[in-house]
């Protein structure tokens, strides 16, 4: 991506958080975060799964928006995500300051993505040898926190529920 790209998407960014802080809503308003991307498959070897998380970067950007201080990211059903992979073991062996804890993270759900069940997929088969496979993020955090931290948001679509009904928010 060019600098001018770069630069145009980070304006974008922006207008959502001011477009957020603007829009007068409640501060424990819940806004909904998605990110979905695919990619083309071989469905025969039943490595489809492996290949979208190996060729998008689902895992990456959710793994850097959970890693965000001082936002609480939760699940669609209300879990806090990093307190369940806690719960669950799979942080025990970081140790602060050795590497990137979002490069930990997204190691982390990859080597137990069938385990911790954050990601969706869904495979379109085209034939009996190739396909498409998407994978889906959807988590929420509170707008007060959204707004105070102002995390990165490119590759994420923004959801909030308004008076007037649900406002989408994209940056792509």
């Amino acid at each position: 991506m060019c600098i001018q790209e770069a630069k145009q998407k980070e304006k974008r960014i922006m207008s959502i958080f001011e477009t957020l802080a603007s829009m007068s809503l409640p501060i424990d308003t819940i806004v909904n975060l998605s990110c979905n991307e695919g990619t083309g498959v071989f469905v025969h070897n039943e490595t489809e799964v492996e290949t979208a998380i190996s060729n998008t970067d689902v895992v990456s950007t959710l793994s850097e928006l959970i890693s965000t201080p001082g936002l609480t990211v939760s699940t669609q059903y209300g879990t806090n995500v990093l307190e369940s992979l806690r719960n669950e073991g799979l942080l025990e062996n970081y140790e602060r300051g050795s590497f990137s804890f979002s490069g930990y993270l997204t190691k982390t759900i990859t080597d137990n993505f069938y385990d911790i069940d954050l990601i969706e997929y869904n495979t379109e088969k085209y034939d009996h040898k190739r396909g498409f496979t998407t994978l889906s993020a959807n988590v929420q955090v509170s707008l007060a926190e959204m707004l105070n931290t102002r995390p990165a948001l490119c590759g994420w679509d923004v959801t909030v529920k308004t008076a007037a009904g649900i406002l989408t928010l994209n940056n792509d």
